[in-house]
């Protein structure tokens, strides 16, 4: 896989969760690398209530740690 995480800066929040997103996405094709298997299962998780909620839980974490790496995307306090 190439280098896709060059960085966790973005330039607003929203950038921020498609990140966390895709870094959700990309874990699940490391994890399972056979695009085969991965269709052959989203039919199943897709109508499945707790997977739906731990890959929410998964997208959270990531964004939490993206707002973090950009200090939640405040602007300079005068004093600062």
């Amino acid at each position: 896989m190439t280098d896709w995480l060059p960085t966790l800066k973005t330039a607003t929040p929203q950038e921020g969760y498609d990140l966390a997103v895709k870094m959700a996405r990309v874990a699940v094709k490391m994890t399972q690398p056979d695009a085969d298997v991965r269709d052959k299962l989203r039919p199943i998780y897709a109508e499945d209530a707790n997977a739906l909620i731990a890959s929410s839980q998964i997208v959270a974490t990531h964004f939490a740690t993206v707002a973090a790496a950009n200090d939640y995307w405040r602007a300079p306090d005068v004093d600062d």
